[in-house]
């Protein structure tokens, strides 16, 4: 494809993200006049989909389109690094999405809540997993 045709492409992908984010948004129920971000957005639904649980799965559907176009508009060889195994750009970001879990699952077990400070490890992490691994 050529340079002229990517510029579209992905304008419309982020266009139709930014409008799935709005609408999650606008889906958050209202309770005494401020939003209750933790509230079921379906009440009575069979799943509690909350915004938060919404947004992470947003946020992932996000990496993976932003992954697809990457391989596509700029295809890679497998690299090794200190694993020692060959890894591409979706290997390292599946290492990365799996070590942030334990990384939130091993501070919610010794510190018994979560913040900013464990994403911000797992930032930590990311961006050594991709520079290194």
């Amino acid at each position: 494809m050529t340079r002229t045709r990517w510029t579209p492409i992905t304008l419309s992908l982020a266009a139709l993200m930014a409008a799935l984010l709005a609408a999650l948004v606008w889906a958050v129920p209202v309770k005494d006049g401020a939003k209750d971000w933790t509230a079921p957005l379906i009440p009575g639904g069979w799943m509690a989909w909350t915004f938060p649980i919404a947004l992470f799965f947003w946020i992932i559907a996000c990496l993976l389109i932003t992954m697809t176009l990457l391989a596509i508009r700029f295809p890679e060889t497998p690299r090794i690094g200190i694993l020692r195994i060959e890894t591409t750009r979706g290997d390292r970001l599946f290492i990365t999405l799996l070590g942030s879990a334990f990384i939130h699952l091993a501070w919610l077990f010794v510190f018994g809540t979560l913040g900013w400070a464990p994403m911000l490890v797992c930032l930590v992490y990311a961006a050594l997993v991709f520079w290194r691994v």
